[in-house]
């Protein structure tokens, strides 16, 4: 039942043209910046520790501006999943930074695009698929008919998914040897077990240590990609721009830090645009206390 509420309602969002649909979305969000729930409270927690030199009143806007953005995010999936790749294509209003992507692809070492949670994080893949092989890697959903309709959505412009494990991994080592592009979210939590403790806003954030890896050994260049929202539901702007150098650095700590420092210096260009509702500092330090 779950699963055909969502997809009935993302059938109903994308019957909608996008800014009425991000209207919808930014109302939502307007709620949940009112009501109390995890997403405004992690909301606040994430803003209060990472921008703390922010005036608490403009802290509190800068949270509410951040829940309407994520309504937005959610209200597009309707497109982003659903539309015909050339109709949602078309909304894509300026492109900054690709001749960069293209003069890497010309090495003939691949590249490894980088998609944090900012902005319109889905369209940078969909963009970029029917362009260049790309190869990423994706998490199967618990409830089977939504983890079809994602899957088909994701590669319906030509991106080849692959699960995440060693035979994933893989093929994203291959994919830079053909000199394709892979794309990787470089800002979630790795979980147990798994990545790095490196700054983000100032605070160890455990990080994935993945791109590290195949960056150093492969040569790849690496590229951050936003999906920029534009206002008043008039598309999209993507910007992709090189990452520091360092996140090619043998040092693993070093190279994880400077990815860090990338994402970090994209965020507070959109901060509202940013998934501050994500627990991106869910795994501490041993002894260090929990934020949520």
């Amino acid at each position: 039942m779950k699963a055909f509420l969502i997809t009935a309602l993302l059938h109903l969002l994308s019957a909608l043209p996008l800014r009425l649909a991000q209207g919808v979305g930014a109302g939502l969000g307007r709620l949940l910046g009112w009501l109390p729930g995890d997403m405004r409270r992690i909301t606040r927690i994430n803003l209060e520790h990472c921008l703390p030199d922010l005036p608490a009143r403009e802290r509190e806007r800068l949270a509410r501006a951040s829940l309407v953005e994520a309504g937005r995010a959610f209200a597009e999936l309707g497109a982003m999943w659903l539309w015909r790749p050339e109709r949602l294509l078309a909304l894509v209003r300026e492109v900054r930074g690709w001749e960069q992507l293209e003069q890497a692809l010309a090495t003939g070492r691949g590249i490894i695009v980088l998609s944090p949670h900012l902005g319109a994080w889905e369209l940078g893949s969909l963009y970029g698929a029917p362009r260049h092989p790309l190869t990423a890697l994706y998490r199967p959903l618990r409830v089977r008919a939504l983890d079809d309709l994602v899957r088909t959505a994701r590669e319906r412009t030509g991106a080849r998914l692959m699960p995440t494990d060693g035979s994933g991994v893989r093929a994203l080592y291959k994919a830079l040897e053909r000199g394709e592009m892979v794309g990787i979210l470089p800002d979630q939590d790795p979980g147990r077990g798994a990545g790095v403790f490196a700054p983000f806003f100032g605070h160890p954030a455990k990080t994935m240590v993945l791109v590290s890896r195949l960056a150093s050994r492969s040569g790849a260049a690496v590229l951050i990609c936003v999906p920029e929202r534009l206002p008043r539901g008039r598309g999209f702007r993507l910007h992709f721009t090189p990452a520091p150098a360092e996140v090619s650095a043998a040092d693993l700590n070093r190279s994880v830090a400077a990815m860090n420092a990338g994402v970090e210096a994209w965020v507070r260009r959109l901060p509202a645009q940013y998934l501050w509702s994500y627990k991106r500092f869910k795994s501490r330090p041993e002894g260090e206390p929990r934020w949520y």
